[in-house]
């Protein structure tokens, strides 16, 4: 029983120690709390092969699997640390102060981190070690009145550091429950203001991002063709809905940025004219629109990390050359463009590939209306032809002009290449695997994509048969995927269908499975289905 609630003590201790650290966040920023200072350490040191493990069985939701986990390991830490208080209480608090450190110490080494960083996880700690002690003071044994001697004093073996006493003697219980009861009422007053008050900056924000309108883009998009949509059942729509786009980045807090206080400076090596940029600077260029689509170096063959959208924004190129920038191919001293982020990311580009003439964006909008929070308002870099860990950095606040040589961007540091093409790819999206279709016609469609250079022929076999030509969708710009379809006469019984893509290069896909790491998968889509 009594070890049972010092596992409870360290629970409440370890809530009232978040929820304090919250509320202290608010005099630094919302990133040097623990559980993201933490998370966020834990991410720059992932390896690519978990990374990969990650995107692949969380998808998505991979920062909130990462959140609940830390949160979980937090908690069994806690109980034991209550369980050691009850026994040596010094022990405890040394337990206490050393978490602190960690959360102090892995917050001040974040990107855009200082000192004051440090300061949620000390003060929630130091807090943590008087709750600590006012709980597992209540659970300190007295000894029974026929343990007492004949003038009133204790006649047990407790220590006065909180060691266990003797098996008749009790505890306040009453007392501790009372105390359990307002900490807990405390830590979660304390969070309730602290997270509201983190959140006061994302109002602001969120009303920044409501009361802005686009301009029309003196650049429109060309419209998509009528034959660009095939309407197979089962295949996705041209133009990915932005609340279906895929999402993968490290930011365990997404960034919410008030566009009227945001700032981009570009300079660096080859800059003659250092700009400093504001939103509304933006706004007053020349804005075009295109439909481009983007994939992710972590997409598996077959995988659902690409997508097509419409976005509007400023050439990239323009703002380079006014700023005095030329491309190597020009004699300009600058091969590669880093962008950072306003959570500390950094993404290095080839200066020669986002001035060759594609349209390399500042994007300021997609689908129609102004970035959402999780896609990178208010402005990021969208370049056709490059993955994104090398050209769509979220969040901008920078462009540095530097050289491969002189620096590597985040995910270099990481394993992955310093440049990377997206790869021709193509996928079957139905029949879905497993799937037990009629004999008959069966519609077998999906997706194909090359950006940059355009799909020229899918090809998709049965049981390692002879290939056939699927009928392709129409082709709306050499920057986005392609819809295909074949009409498959399907027999009974179970049956591999296999799809490849050739690019207008003349590039056709190779069998070949590699996976993402270092710079992209390679390899046939295959699903396997039971014909009935």
């Amino acid at each position: 029983m009594r070890a049972a609630l010092g596992a409870l003590s360290g629970l409440v201790t370890g809530a009232s120690a978040l929820a304090v650290a919250e509320l202290a966040a608010v005099a630094v920023r919302p990133e040097a709390g623990p559980v993201n200072a933490v998370g966020g350490a834990f991410i720059d040191r992932t390896p690519p092969w978990l990374k990969d493990f990650a995107v692949r069985n969380f998808g998505t939701n991979d920062k909130l699997v990462l959140q609940l986990g830390i949160l979980a390991l937090l908690a069994v830490f806690a109980m034991a640390v209550g369980v050691v208080a009850l026994r040596h209480r010094p022990a405890g608090f040394a337990a206490v102060l050393v978490f602190g450190a960690v959360g102090a110490v892995a917050a001040v080494e974040r990107p855009g981190g200082g000192p004051l960083d440090a300061l949620p996880s000390v003060v929630g700690a130091v807090s943590a070690c008087g709750v600590l002690h006012l709980l597992v003071g209540r659970l300190t044994f007295r000894p029974s009145p026929a343990a007492e001697g004949a003038d009133g004093t204790a006649d047990g073996t407790e220590g006065t550091n909180g060691t266990d006493g003797p098996p008749d003697g009790s505890f306040d219980r009453r007392g501790f429950v009372i105390a359990a009861t307002a900490a807990v009422a405390a830590s979660a007053g304390i969070g309730a203001l602290g997270s509201r008050l983190n959140g006061s900056g994302a109002a602001e924000a969120a009303a920044s991002r409501a009361a802005l309108v686009l301009p029309a883009p003196a650049s429109p998009a060309r419209p998509v063709p009528a034959g660009a949509e095939l309407g197979v059942r089962g295949l996705g729509p041209f133009t990915t809905p932005t609340k279906e786009f895929y999402r993968v980045d490290t930011a365990l807090v997404v960034p919410r940025i008030d566009a009227g206080g945001w700032r981009l400076k570009i300079h660096g090596k080859g800059v003659t004219r250092p700009l400093t940029l504001s939103f509304d600077d933006l706004l007053r260029r020349e804005l075009i629109e295109r439909e481009i689509t983007l994939t992710c170096v972590s997409n598996e063959v077959g995988g659902p990390y690409v997508g097509n959208a419409r976005w509007i924004g400023v050439r990239l190129a323009d703002l380079l050359r006014e700023a005095g920038v030329e491309p190597p191919s020009k004699g300009g001293p600058a091969d590669q463009l880093v962008a950072r982020s306003v959570d500390g990311m950094t993404i290095g580009s080839p200066v020669e590939t986002v001035m060759d003439g594609r349209d390399a964006l500042l994007a300021l909008g997609m689908n129609g209306e102004p970035l959402p929070f999780d896609h990178g308002f208010p402005v990021r870099m969208v370049v056709p032809g490059l993955y994104g860990y090398v050209s769509a950095c979220k969040w901008l606040q920078d462009l540095e002009l530097t050289t491969f040589a002189d620096y590597d961007a985040y995910w270099v540091k990481r394993s992955w290449s310093r440049r990377a093409p997206i790869k021709t790819e193509s996928r079957i999206d139905t029949p879905r695997p497993f799937a037990s279709p009629k004999a008959g016609v069966v519609p077998v469609a999906g997706v194909a994509w090359a950006q940059h250079r355009g799909i020229a022929r899918v090809e998709v076999r049965v049981d390692g048969g002879d290939w056939h030509t699927a009928r392709l969708a129409a082709q709306h710009t050499r920057d986005t995927w392609r819809q295909w379809v074949w009409e498959w006469r399907a027999s009974t019984g179970s049956h591999t269908l296999e799809v490849r893509a050739t690019d207008l290069d003349g590039y056709t896909q190779t069998e070949k499975r590699v996976g993402t790491v270092p710079d992209g998968a390679t390899g046939w889509h295959s699903v396997v289905v039971a014909v009935t």
